[in-house]
């Protein structure tokens, strides 16, 4: 009996939903992960997957606040209109990118120092 009570416990843990705190320690993560990239890689391709992976763990935090407060239409509302601007940031920068390996034939950005031609 005293098993069976302890198989239901672990069970219920298990089949439990996330809590508030879960969604932060993610979107922290991804935050931290995208900082890093940002400020570690020089490889242009590298620092917009970070900068992208920032926007990712803003959205997230503004996703789970919204479902764990009353803002539940407000908060998605927000967080469709970040996923927007995200895709279009994203194609900005890759036209830029691929402008900028037109021009100079390298991608890092140790190489690429000066704004002329």
């Amino acid at each position: 009996m005293n098993n069976l009570l302890i198989t239901a416990i672990s069970n219920a843990v298990l089949l439990s939903e996330p809590a508030l705190e879960h969604f932060l320690i993610v979107g922290a993560l991804l935050f931290s992960l995208g900082v890093l990239a940002v400020l570690s890689r020089r490889n242009v391709i590298m620092v917009l997957m970070g900068v992208e992976l920032i926007l990712n763990s803003a959205n997230l935090n503004i996703i789970a606040f919204s479902r764990f407060t009353n803002l539940s239409v407000e908060g998605h509302m927000i967080g469709l209109f970040v996923i927007i601007i995200a895709a279009a940031e994203a194609a900005v920068a890759l036209a830029i990118v691929l402008n900028m390996y037109n021009r100079h034939k390298t991608v890092n950005l140790d190489e690429i120092n000066s704004l002329k031609g």
